[in-house]
């Protein structure tokens, strides 16, 4: 076993051992980009460094090879992060042996979040690394190093992760999950590769664990006949439980209520051990700032709080010159005395103990001096690597005081070093549970379930009305803290929106301006940007009356364009969409024409521009289709208009009055489409 820290470590490792491949090639992921590099030096095998070409030239090289690529199919709230038709460019323009799907084998709300690579089923890598963009980096984490630019041009931040490379019968094992994971996302079989003795370990790897047992465990949710499956919550409870002298952890989130009940338990202990976190400064985006962030700080207050022995620590990296930016601290590890560890995908937060597919290794010493030796190896070289110095220097300031905490603590330094995370929300503000649920769930939030509830279907009996009247004014107050985030948090440090109301303001008055209203909705369609965001920006810029007419206007002609696109791509071409999304979308559109379609308007159970294609090459018919968007859109364009009208005025003009007035149309607004989404249900009954 190897342990590759950070991904220059890892593509490097990787690309020499796929070079060996013989009869198959495996990867699964949550992402892939065709462009990614994996060297950012030019090879010296004459074979190209970017993933689609590397693949293709190993298939065109070995007759006998398969290769199979399995990304997540992911949701179209990321569509702008990821490479714009993967599938075409991985799958339609290699060799028949190079097989690229889209695995949508999970509940609503879930995401395939394993990342792991098996070559002939002899050799295999795990951990938290996909082949993306931002994920290439050494492990000097330079500030503006060229090396991290990406296919766009821009140069990534810093980023840190580790993966473990293995061989032998924990290969084999992962290669049989691999084949398993295809089979529930495909349909289609693979048969395990033909045994073979060549070797595949890459020169330039070193070992750091010898003859090691090594064991697999997963999270799975439950799925369409797919039981739950929660080892990775028992594997790294049992791992806290058992330790006695340290905890050493890496990880990019820390929101588990299981693992902060489990390290509050240790710390309360009197002989219980210490408990090193390293965790990134602040992780990557606004939104998960302001939740992922705000939770995490709730369980690091808790554990200070529980911390009677002064035994806790967390930490950040910090790398001299970054700015504002942050090393992002994307491991998943962790380290138990010299006896246990553990490297995977699964963060320490809910969704990844309940919810997402995850794959993590364990590794036991068992006493053995050397193997014990081994397994301090991966601790001692990360905080190396964090404390700008040696894993020997690491490893005998441990040695000498005996304290994890100490030795850092001797250990850091004004330049390169760790230094201790700030809790940045008022105690009195603290994260809730609601919070939780909403940023992250432990299990599914059905989507038809809530279709359906909401419709009025016989399938959740008994659910009173003020239950869904309280749900609609849940949603409306969200659209105000959204409104209200514009003014007050960072959100509007990032985008000038006085300055783009202005502009759009503009074309009040002008000829051409339902034109550009329509190609702006068309575009912004096509580019995935959510209508709901178009519709309030459109009612934020014309206000309540024109902004109705102009939502609308743009709404209804921009579904009917992208519905003239699907029916002339056909329903083959549609199908290249994510495979969930789709399905979900037919069924509801090959039910009865109108009603089906005023259903998907008013309660979309897709995306909207999902809809418009499908329906186009599903071939229901026009006027069906387009009576059924204009009715069903009139409420929610209504609503959101009117409503953002009122939030810019309240927003603007604080005061009593206002507040009334916007409390008011929202409590209106919140009971007409309660009551129109009941009469709905009730004519779709009948």
């Amino acid at each position: 076993m190897s342990y590759r820290i950070d991904g220059a470590a890892y593509f490097s490792a990787f690309r020499e051992a796929a070079l060996r491949a013989r009869h198959s090639l495996m990867l699964i992921g949550w992402d892939f980009d065709s462009r990614f590099r994996l060297l950012r030096e030019e090879p010296e095998d004459g074979l190209p460094s970017a993933l689609r070409p590397f693949l293709s030239a190993l298939v065109a090289r070995r007759s006998d090879l398969q290769v199979r690529v399995l990304n997540w199919d992911f949701a179209w709230l990321m569509a702008l992060d990821r490479e714009w038709a993967s599938r075409m460019k991985m799958d339609w323009v290699t060799q028949e042996r190079f097989q690229y799907r889209f695995d949508a084998a999970h509940p609503s709300g879930a995401s395939h979040h394993q990342k792991i690579v098996v070559i002939d089923d002899r050799l295999a890598f795990v951990g938290g690394l996909d082949f993306t963009r931002g994920r290439w980096d050494s492990s000097d984490h330079a500030p503006g190093d060229a090396r991290r630019e990406d296919p766009f041009g821009n140069i990534a931040q810093p980023y840190h992760d580790v993966q473990a490379m293995l061989q032998g019968d924990a290969a084999a094992d992962l290669g049989e999950l691999v084949r398993r994971r295809w089979k529930t996302a495909t349909g289609e079989t693979v048969e395990r590769p033909p045994r073979s003795d060549h070797v595949l370990w890459p020169n330039s790897v070193n070992v750091d664990l010898h003859d090691v047992s090594v064991g697999v465990a997963r999270t799975l949710p439950k799925h369409e006949g797919q039981d739950e499956v929660r080892e990775i919550e028992v594997l790294l409870t049992d791992l806290i439980e058992r330790a006695e002298r340290w905890i050493y952890i890496e990880n990019q989130y820390f929101t588990s209520a299981a693992i902060s009940d489990a390290l509050a338990a240790r710390l309360g202990a009197k002989d219980g051990p210490e408990v090193v976190m390293v965790l990134p400064r602040e992780t990557v985006g606004w939104l998960s700032q302001q939740t992922m962030d705000k939770l995490r700080e709730h369980h690091i207050r808790r554990l200070r709080d529980a911390d009677c022995h002064g035994r806790f620590r967390v930490y950040y990296p910090e790398v001299p010159g970054l700015g504002e930016e942050c090393v992002n601290v994307h491991s998943k590890v962790m380290v138990i005395d010299d006896e246990l560890l553990t490297i995977g995908s699964a963060n320490l937060n809910n969704r990844s103990f309940g919810l997402d597919s995850e794959c993590n290794v364990a590794v036991e010493a068992g006493g053995d001096r050397s193997k014990c030796r081994g397994v301090a190896a991966l601790r001692d070289r990360l905080l190396a690597e964090h404390l700008d110095c040696t894993a020997d220097r690491v490893a005998d300031r441990l040695s000498r005081s005996g304290s994890l905490v100490e030795a850092i603590e001797q250990l850091r330094s004004e330049d390169r070093s760790l230094c201790e995370l700030e809790l940045r929300q008022p105690e009195d503000e603290d994260a809730t549970v609601p919070i939780a649920q909403l940023a992250d769930p432990e299990r599914e939030v059905d989507a038809d379930y809530f279709a359906r509830t909401v419709l009025g279907d016989n399938a959740a009996p008994g659910r009173p009305a003020w239950r869904r009247l309280a749900g609609l004014v849940g949603m409306v107050m969200l659209a105000l803290a959204l409104a209200a985030a514009w003014r007050w948090t960072p959100l509007g440090e990032w985008i000038d929106l006085q300055s783009a109301l202005d502009g759009m303001s503009e074309l009040s008055g002008r000829w051409f301006a339902p034109l550009a209203i329509i190609a702006i909705y068309t575009v912004g369609s096509l580019l995935m940007i959510p209508v709901t965001l178009m519709i309030v920006a459109t009612g934020l810029a014309f206000g309540a009356w024109f902004g109705f007419g102009y939502a609308l206007l743009g709404a209804v002609t921009s579904a009917l364009i992208i519905y003239f696109i699907g029916h002339a791509v056909g329903h083959k071409a549609v199908r290249m969409l994510p495979e969930n999304k789709v399905s979900r979308a037919s069924r509801f559109v090959g039910k009865k024409g109108l009603p089906a379609m005023i259903a998907l308007r008013i309660v979309p159970v897709a995306p909207f521009t999902v809809v418009n294609l499908v329906a186009g090459a599903s071939h229901i018919r026009l006027g069906d289709y387009a009576l059924g968007t204009l009715l069903g859109m009139v409420p929610g364009v209504l609503a959101l208009v009117v409503l953002s009208d009122r939030i810019v005025a309240a927003v603007r003009s604080p005061g009593p009055l206002q507040l009334a007035i916007l409390l008011g149309l929202a409590a209106l607004l919140a009971a007409g489409s309660w009551a129109v989404q009941r009469w709905l249900g009730g004519r779709w009954q009948a």
